[in-house]
């Protein structure tokens, strides 16, 4: 069984006029999941995340920052690129909460699998800082929720996300228990991600170059990263779900379609299979192109379903 979990007020994040992380964007995948292909979702709604979930990975300052930081109208700067509007916090709660609550129903009931249709999105937030239009690193928070409440002791975050998952890296890249596999496009925002960054033998980056596409991508993960995971035997395996290495997004300079997110998906859930009893939580990360963005969302949950 597939859980789809999400939440309303995951809509209510509005970084304002001209920003690319606009509400329309979940919009746009819910709305793509509302074909009669995915009615056999069992949707859920994604619980607040806790404050002991949140400080395992974040500072307490930055926490109370981001809880107390939502303005009264308008927008307010928690970073450079991120701003917050009055439902942020709330929105950011839930999405954390959303992965939070997959792991849980993965590890203790029969939804070995979920998808998390949330935002903000978080591989970019780092323990004290937002940036790159996240606020809590949604991903972290579910790995170390994994680690610390269910006692796992191999947990793998796959990242596909054009832009690298520097906030993911920088929070486990001194964390055995945790294995971080990233493809992302170089040179890029935010300008990590170099293969000679490895953690403790954790950290397994695995670069694009601009213009690149189907051929380049699978045969990155088919070499390189996906050997790394079947090696590193995850008892969970998480997914930051980024779709903006589509050829139509606005932020990235790769060539992938829709179909190529349907077969990275294949691969990971073969991971979780053969390794994890099956048990996979993906979460949305970017995706800036609204029909590209719901295409490869789609593309990326029939193949979590079948």
């Amino acid at each position: 069984m597939l859980r789809l979990y999400t939440h309303p007020a995951c809509l209510e994040h509005d970084p304002g006029p001209g920003h690319v992380e606009l509400p329309a964007r979940l919009r746009a995948v819910l709305h793509a999941l509302d074909h009669d292909r995915f009615a056999a979702l069992d949707r859920v709604e994604a619980p607040r995340a806790t404050r002991e979930q949140l400080l395992r990975v974040h500072e307490a300052a930055y926490v109370e920052r981001v809880l107390a930081g939502a303005p009264l109208t308008g927008t307010s700067q928690l970073g450079e690129d991120t701003p917050m509007s009055s439902g942020s916090a709330e929105a950011a709660l839930r999405a954390a909460g959303a992965v939070c609550a997959a792991v849980d129903a993965a590890l203790t009931s029969h939804a070995h699998r979920a998808f998390c249709a949330v935002r903000p999105p978080g591989h970019h937030a780092t323990p004290a800082q937002a940036m790159g239009f996240c606020l809590f690193n949604n991903v972290a928070i579910g790995a170390a929720h994994a680690l610390a409440a269910h006692g796992l002791k191999r947990v793998a975050i796959a990242d596909f996300d054009v832009h690298h998952g520097n906030g993911t890296q920088a929070i486990f890249e001194r964390e055995p228990r945790v294995l971080f596999a990233s493809s992302h496009q170089s040179p890029l925002y935010p300008d990590t991600g170099s293969e000679e960054e490895r953690g403790v033998g954790n950290i397994v980056n695995a670069t694009l170059s601009p213009g690149d596409g189907t051929y380049a991508f699978r045969e990155l993960w088919q070499a390189v990263l996906l050997p790394r995971l079947h090696a590193f035997r995850p008892q969970l395996l998480l997914v930051s779900a980024g779709f903006d290495a589509h050829h139509a997004d606005p932020l990235g300079d790769l060539r992938l379609g829709s179909e190529d997110y349907a077969w990275i998906t294949e691969r990971l859930v073969e991971v979780a299979r053969t390794h994890a009893g099956g048990r996979l939580v993906s979460t949305l990360e970017g995706g800036y192109d609204l029909g590209a963005l719901a295409a490869s969302a789609s593309a990326h949950v029939a193949a979590l379903m079948d």
